[in-house]
């Protein structure tokens, strides 16, 4: 995945077209996240998140900023951080999740999109978008 500004998301995707890319799609998103461009946002996260008391999570969290379970405060807070301007490592959490033996996922977001990634990665799994009444 290549995420950053769009004209220069657009012509890495035309270099790698030109270059044999199987496929080449731009997703509908908006904003560049999981890159540099969203480090601002990231610290003004780090500092909203500065005087709210995190618990230790009562069941497991895997963060795909680094295919990693935190318990603490500091670490927990530091992932959701970097998730905004870090690459998503999802080929690495699919991995850990199916030698945990997970089966069943929940899509907690705006849509069904990482569903039908997870559909793609193994069939097998369970997929339960959460969306409202309104399927949005």
């Amino acid at each position: 995945m290549i995420a950053g500004a769009a004209g220069a998301v657009e012509k890495a995707g035309e270099l790698c077209s030109d270059a044999g890319a199987k496929r080449v799609m731009p997703l509908a998103v908006s904003v560049p996240s999981h890159c540099e461009l969203m480090r601002p946002a990231a610290e003004q996260l780090a500092a909203d998140l500065e005087n709210i008391e995190f618990k230790v999570p009562a069941i497991e969290v895997l963060h795909n900023v680094d295919v990693a379970s935190h318990a603490d405060s500091y670490s927990i807070k530091s992932a959701l951080v970097a998730q905004l301007y870090a690459p998503v490592r999802w080929t690495q959490t699919m991995d850990v999740l199916q030698k945990l033996g997970v089966d069943t996922v929940a899509e907690c977001g705006p849509g069904k999109v990482l569903s039908g990634l997870f559909k793609r990665f193994d069939r097998s799994l369970n997929t339960v978008p959460l969306l409202n009444a309104k399927g949005i």
